[in-house]
C-alpha cells in the first residue's frame, strides 16, 4: 500500500506538507501542491476519507435533500442532481442525494450525526420546515428555491415570471388568444406553497391581462392520468381554448396521450407548451413537445457553489434567478383560421 510518506519523498516535501494538504488543515502553495498531487497520481494514492474527516472535522461530504416521496424523480430532477454533483467534484466534495420528506423530522436526524458539512435544499416550500431545522442546527445549506422570507439565505431559483411571460408572448405572438394554464393543485396541503406552483400561477395572473387575455387556469396533480384528466376537462369547459401552458411535467406528458384519445391533433387543433421540462423527457411524446427548457443544469451547479462557497469561508454567491428557455419541438404552432 503506498504511504504518506511515499507520496512525500516521491515530491521532495515533508510528511506534514503532504498532511495539510491531504486534510485542508493549512494552505499549501500552488507549486508545492501540484508537486504533491503530481506524486499521489504516479504513485497511485488513494486518500483515506475518514482519516482525513478526523484530522479536519470535515467530510467534505454534501447532501442535496429531495422529497422523493412527494415528488417523483424525472429527468429534470436527474439534471440538478448531476449538474450538482459535477460541480462539487471539481471542488474536491462529494455530493450524496438525501431523499427526505419535507417536513424536516428526517433531515433533523440525519444532519445530527454529523455525516455531511452542509445540505442544499431542493422542492422548496414557501414555508419550508427543513429551513428552520438547519437554522437551528447551524448547519450551512443553500436552496435551490425560494422561500417567502430569504433574508440571509443563500439561493437560487427559476425566474418563473420571465418564464411564464417568455412563453404566454410566444403563444401570442403565433396569433393564440384563448389560453389555458394548467398549474398544480393547491388544494393539496403538500403542495398548498409549493415555489413552482404558486409562482407560475401568480405569474401567469398579472402577465395574461397585459396581453388583453383572459385569465383561465385550471388545476392539476402532478402524474400523467391526472395530465389526462385535465384535458377532458380543458375540452369540456374551453372549447375554444387553442393552446395549453402545462407546468408539471409529468401532467403535460399525460396530456399529449389525453388529447389524442379524444380526437385532438397536436398542434393542428390546440398547441401544447410545458412550462418545466428536460429535452430528454419531451422527446417521450409523439409529437415531441415543444418546451420552456428548465435550467437545471445551471441551477444545480450554482447551488452547489453556494453552499461550497460557505463551507470555503468565501465570497457569497449573490441571489440569482435563471429563466426557463424556449427549446423546439413540434406541439406549438399557430392557430386555426376560424
Amino acid at each position: 500500500m503506498v504511504t504518506i510518506r511515499d507520496v512525500a519523498d516521491r515530491a521532495g516535501v515533508s510528511t506534514a506538507t503532504v498532511s495539510f494538504l491531504l486534510n485542508d488543515t493549512k494552505p499549501v502553495r500552488a507549486t508545492t501542491r501540484a508537486k504533491i498531487e503530481q506524486a499521489m497520481a504516479d504513485l497511485g494514492y488513494r486518500r483515506n476519507v475518514v482519516a482525513r474527516a478526523l484530522a479536519s472535522r470535515r467530510t467534505h461530504i454534501i447532501a442535496m435533500a429531495y422529497p422523493a416521496l412527494d415528488h417523483k424523480f424525472g429527468f429534470s430532477a436527474a439534471e440538478f442532481f448531476t449538474s450538482a454533483a459535477e460541480a462539487a467534484r471539481k471542488q474536491d466534495y462529494h455530493l450524496v442525494l438525501w431523499p427526505v420528506g419535507n417536513d424536516g423530522t428526517e433531515l433533523d436526524e440525519l444532519v445530527g450525526q454529523g455525516l455531511v458539512d452542509g445540505v442544499v435544499l431542493m422542492e422548496v416550500q414557501l414555508d419550508d420546515p427543513r429551513v428552520t431545522v438547519l437554522q437551528a442546527n447551524q448547519t450551512p445549506f443553500a436552496l435551490i428555491g425560494r422561500t417567502s422570507a430569504l433574508e440571509g439565505l443563500a439561493h437560487v431559483d427559476i425566474d418563473f415570471d420571465k418564464t411564464v411571460e417568455d412563453a404566454v408572448a410566444h403563444l401570442y405572438g403565433l396569433g393564440h388568444r384563448k389560453m389555458v394554464l394548467v398549474s398544480g393543485n393547491l388544494a393539496d396541503p403538500l403542495f398548498s406553497t409549493y415555489g413552482p406552483y404558486v409562482r407560475s400561477e401568480a405569474a401567469y395572473r398579472r402577465i395574461a391581462p397585459e396581453y388583453g387575455l383572459e385569465t383561465v387556469v385550471m388545476e392539476s396533480s402532478g402524474s400523467t392520468r391526472a395530465g389526462q384528466e385535465a384535458m377532458a376537462c380543458l375540452i369540456r369547459d374551453h372549447p375554444d381554448a387553442t393552446a395549453v401552458m402545462i407546468v408539471n411535467e409529468f401532467a403535460a406528458l399525460g396530456s399529449v396521450a389525453g388529447l389524442s384519445r379524444l380526437g385532438r391533433t397536436i398542434p393542428d387543433d390546440i398547441s401544447v407548451l410545458p412550462l418545466l421540462m428536460a429535452p430528454e423527457m419531451a422527446a417521450l411524446t409523439n409529437p415531441e413537445l415543444t418546451i420552456m427548457r428548465t435550467p437545471g443544469p445551471e441551477l444545480g451547479q450554482l447551488g452547489t457553489e453556494a453552499l461550497i462557497r460557505q463551507l470555503e469561508g468565501a465570497d457569497p454567491l449573490p441571489p440569482q434567478l435563471v429563466p426557463a428557455k424556449l427549446y423546439p419541438g413540434a406541439t406549438v404552432a399557430p392557430p386555426r383560421a376560424e
